[in-house]
């Protein structure tokens, strides 16, 4: 039976936080734990440098998002993890794929339609007016991202379903125009990934300024806890779990028996303070094995790039064999 390729991408413009985790992180690791699935994880370091262009942040981020990913149980060994700048044959591919891609596809793409519209609503002269190639042509270097590895699903948010159909629409032109080499992929949303809410009861984002910290102290967990919004509800008063975002970040970390306990101890009038102590030991609970590994990665740099590096090996084997087929179609071929 041939295994499904599941291919997915990590931004590095941040430190991941527990509603990257809840999200993202750990509904990824179980599905790459399937027998019947190859999965491809990378670190989108090139896509990184479109928006932020301070070179600590990304080189920080870049250490950080890969120690998270391996502290939460990431199988180097059945996952192929990899930095994207470690794959020159992607860049080779983007242009290659930007020589085919047609304009009026980069100008329908979402980014740069809002990045215009922006322009418009300021009345500015030139809609293009700091609008860089990088962010214009995003879509194509995540199609070859994607087409390198010929992947068949890439799971992706509802916003990002737009950059897996252009991928699909750059395959089929380059395999009808030169020779079929290309998967068509399809784009996997994730239905019940969860959406943690933060500690102001939106979903937690960074630019919200409402997200916990994935590995602070369990000192300085408890105090992110501690800042979660609740009601004026004293001890003893029956509480409802829709009062307060603490709820749903409890339901994300816990069994179905200890939910509907907590559930009954807030009706029973459980103070807010005794609730946050007991979230804050919930998800010490879970995160604690965690954190230890994520310090131990973090105080050795050169055990993940190790990692990194043998992923990229493990990669560029597989993205050469694709990529000579590619150069072969498009005239691009040794002299004889």
């Amino acid at each position: 039976m041939t295994k499904k390729r599941v291919l997915t991408g990590v931004t590095t413009t941040g430190i991941p936080h527990l509603g990257n985790y809840v999200g993202a992180i750990r509904p990824a690791i179980r599905a790459s734990q399937n027998e019947n699935t190859e999965s491809f994880l990378f670190l989108a370091d090139y896509h990184g440098i479109i928006k932020c262009h301070d070179p600590e942040t990304i080189h920080q981020s870049t250490q950080a998002v890969a120690a998270t990913w391996l502290a939460c149980g990431l199988d180097p060994e059945r996952t192929t993890f990899y930095r994207q700048s470690d794959i020159p044959e992607i860049l080779e591919l983007n242009w290659i794929l930007t020589c085919i891609t047609a304009k009026g596809l980069m100008n329908r793409a979402h980014a740069y339609k809002a990045a215009v519209q922006d322009n418009l609503d300021k009345d500015q002269e030139d809609q293009d007016h700091q609008i860089e190639m990088g962010l214009y042509s995003y879509p194509i270097l995540m199609s070859a991202d994607i087409l390198m590895f010929n992947a068949h699903d890439v799971p992706v948010g509802r916003d990002q379903i737009q950059h897996v159909e252009m991928a699909r629409d750059i395959a089929g032109r380059f395999n009808h125009r030169f020779k079929e080499l290309f998967v068509l992929p399809e784009a996997k949303i994730e239905e019940h990934v969860e959406t943690l809410v933060g500690l102001d009861g939106r979903k937690m984002s960074k630019s919200y300024g409402n997200t916990i910290p994935l590995f602070e102290t369990e000192k300085k967990l408890q105090k992110s806890v501690n800042k979660i919004i609740t009601n004026l509800k004293e001890p003893g008063e029956p509480k409802e779990p829709g009062e307060s975002p603490l709820f749903e970040i409890y339901k994300a970390f816990a069994t179905e028996q200890e939910t509907q306990e907590f559930t009954r101890m807030l009706a029973e009038g459980l103070a807010w303070g005794e609730a946050k102590k007991i979230l804050g030991a919930k998800l010490n609970e879970e995160l604690a094995p965690k954190r230890e590994r994520y310090n131990e990665l973090t105080a050795n740099p050169a055990q993940i790039e190790d990692i990194l590096q043998a992923g990229a090996a493990r990669a560029r084997k597989e993205a050469r064999i694709l990529l000579d087929k590619v150069r072969d179609a498009v005239g691009i071929r040794a002299l004889k």
